[in-house]
């Protein structure tokens, strides 16, 4: 959609398992020349054999194959023009696969938000106006890879079912016209909505940029403004041209009348927040100093800074300081593409926020997902006063497949995001409680007693849409007993569910075929010390997720915390080829990205399994069944 101006005008690998199957307006003339110059269960004996048999085939695996890349084969896409690179390249196999149609239809996701076709990155701008949810995103019109960024727009008014917009922003001004890039919005008292986002100039500079609502009191925001005064930021002195993006939802500073809000950059290799100060959006004033930096952790990108409380189970407005609450710290790390985040305390005065533990400090320290999952961002409901979580849940699969099928990427379900009281030093995040409207039916509920090297069948309708709720409580006896278990486990190196001990792993298994041929395992594993400490952890194994090569197999997962009296537990969110793994109610939190070719459709399976060597577990789940959510167009005629 074209934008205009309005009378509003601011002065702004392969691994095997022992029961389950063998992993195989301006014009810009003056601004341009000072750019220019800032610039540069056992079902049977049987199934145990057959699994047996697929280890030793996909192990055999020559060290060619298993060394060749794709990265030979794929452009990269991004990274020439200052942001994260857009082609997944973690995958080992240069190999075809023949995906056919129904393999490929399977994969579209049923309540999940994604576009009708084509490549989505980011979330952007998110918010809550006039009875309506926004979600923007990075799209591009023409093809599903990168390239083309421009803004997406889609409403709902339950964050389930949604209706797609026309698009809010092209790029097509000087200071945007190699994209659109990431934003947010912030809501000030009269209401006015400012949208501040980084476009890619006419010379690969990142600038950031305003926008605001043509027509406030539509409720759709159907039409867009740019500020004819853009860019209103530019990289300061010392900070990279490409290293200059992605400015956060602001908050109210110290002075009266004042807006803070920071924007992601790195100096070398320490990864940095500066912080910009503000009266009217359109002039901005560099702060002395960063809100805080991290060495070796480079590029920070898609910062988010917000306030949680200690002692309250309800969202706060970003702009909410006082008693009885932590700030959170995130950025999306450019270097590894991973969500970090940390706890901590904001001196609004200094502008200075300190981790509550600096060996836990962002970029370092804990993960939003341990999973496929990048450039999140939160906003503030006000209707049910929560803070909503979304983030860009990327393909793992080849360039080419995505070609084929049509589409690329889906964003993670929206989660809500509290402090952990009980932990004090983790989030928890969990679906938004509007998915429960989807279960189609009351759920099935089953509590079995999985002996050591057990797994068992759980029939559901359609195990491609569940959600899951299991708990898991371990021979109290063994696990007291136990005095030293696999020190040094950790989920990514662990070979994944085939690995036995004594005390794990058991879980639950998605999306597998009949024969084991394919699943996925999500799991916990305890592991002890010699000081007789039990240590959790929380992982998802998807090298034997697909027959298919040139798609990702490898395990995620993480330590999670299980304190005194607390059953393990998890909740998984299933829908086709993406899995959402909730651990000990949203401590830890994987997601996955999943392409099988044979558990599709009608051969979706779902089973619960233990394959500790040294304990029986007893699972107790409820499974729910669930509908698609309508998204679709809006109706042409009524806009």
């Amino acid at each position: 959609m074209a934008t205009h101006h309005s009378s509003y005008d601011p002065e702004n690998s392969p691994t095997h398992y022992t029961f389950l199957p063998g992993q195989p307006e301006s014009t810009g003339s003056t601004r341009r020349k000072s750019l220019k110059v800032v610039s540069i269960i056992l079902l049977s004996s049987l199934l145990l054999v057959s699994l047996l048999t697929a280890f030793v085939i996909v192990n055999k695996q020559s060290p060619e194959l298993q060394n060749n890349s794709l990265e030979t084969l794929t452009p990269s896409r991004g990274v020439s023009q200052g942001v994260s690179e857009k082609t997944f390249r973690d995958v080992s196999t240069t190999v075809s696969y023949a995906w056919s149609n129904a393999m490929l239809t399977w994969q579209r996701t049923a309540y999940h938000f994604q576009p009708q076709q084509n490549w989505m990155n980011d979330p952007n701008g998110p918010v809550y106006h006039k009875g309506w949810y926004h979600i923007f995103y990075q799209y591009n019109p023409d093809s599903a890879i990168w390239g083309n960024i421009t803004w997406g727009h889609a409403v709902s008014t339950d964050l389930i079912h949604w209706l797609y917009l026309p698009f809010a922003m092209v790029p097509d001004q000087w200071y945007d016209i190699n994209g659109v890039w990431t934003g947010s919005a912030t809501i000030l008292p009269d209401g006015q909505i400012m949208m501040l986002y980084t476009g890619d100039t006419d010379d690969y500079v990142q600038v950031q940029n305003l926008a605001y609502p043509a027509n406030l009191s539509d409720p759709l925001l159907l039409d867009w403004v740019k500020y004819r005064g853009n860019p209103v930021m530019v990289p300061p002195p010392g900070i990279g041209i490409k290293d200059f993006r992605d400015p956060t939802t602001a908050w109210t500073g110290p002075q009266n009348g004042q807006w803070l809000l920071t924007i992601g950059s790195k100096i070398g290799k320490m990864g940095i927040a500066l912080v910009y100060a503000t009266s009217n959006f359109t002039s901005f004033n560099l702060l002395h100093g960063v809100l805080h930096a991290v060495p070796g952790t480079g590029m920070w990108e898609c910062v988010d800074f917000y306030p949680v409380s200690t002692v309250d189970s309800n969202g706060l407005d970003t702009s909410y300081n006082g008693p009885g609450i932590k700030h959170v710290l995130k950025a999306s790390l450019d270097d590894n593409k991973q969500d970090h985040y940390a706890i901590g305390t904001y001196d609004l005065v200094k502008n200075k926020w300190t981790p509550d533990n600096p060996e836990l400090d962002c970029g370092i320290g804990l993960r939003l997902d341990y999973g496929k999952y990048y450039a999140s961002k939160t906003f503030y409901d006000p209707k049910k006063q929560r803070r909503v979580l979304w983030g860009w849940v990327g393909e793992t699969d080849s360039e080419s497949a995505d070609l084929q099928k049509g589409w690329s990427s889906v964003q993670s379900f929206p989660r809500t995001v509290l402090y952990d009281k009980k932990t004090g030093t983790n989030l928890l995040q969990w679906p938004v409680e509007e998915i429960e409207s989807l279960r189609a039916r009351d759920p099935i509920v089953k509590q079995l007693n999985l002996q050591p090297g057990s797994i068992e069948l759980l029939h559901v309708n359609s195990a491609a849409q569940l959600d899951i709720e299991a708990s898991f409580e371990v021979d109290k006896v063994a696990l007291e007993g136990t005095i030293e278990a696999n020190v040094g486990y950790n989920c990514g190196s662990s070979g994944g569910a085939a690995s036995r001990g004594i005390l794990g792993p058991f879980g639950v298994v998605v999306i597998a075929d009949q024969t084991l041929s394919e699943l996925t395992p999500v799991y916990f594993y305890i592991s002890k010390g010699a000081d007789g400490r039990a240590k959790t952890h929380f992982c998802a194994d998807q090298t034997r997720s697909s027959e298919a090569p040139g798609v990702a197999k490898q395990v995620y997962g993480s330590s999670v915390p299980v304190l005194d009296g607390e059953k393990h537990s998890m909740r998984l969110l299933v829908d086709h080829s993406i899995v959402e793994s909730f651990g000990q109610g949203g401590r830890t939190v994987i997601t996955s990205r999943i392409y099988p070719a044979k558990a599709i459709n009608g051969a979706a399976r779902l089973f619960v399994f233990n394959n500790a060597t040294g304990t029986s577990v007893t699972a107790s789940l409820k499974i729910w069944s669930l509908k698609s959510a309508d998204i679709q167009s809006f109706p042409l005629e009524n806009l």
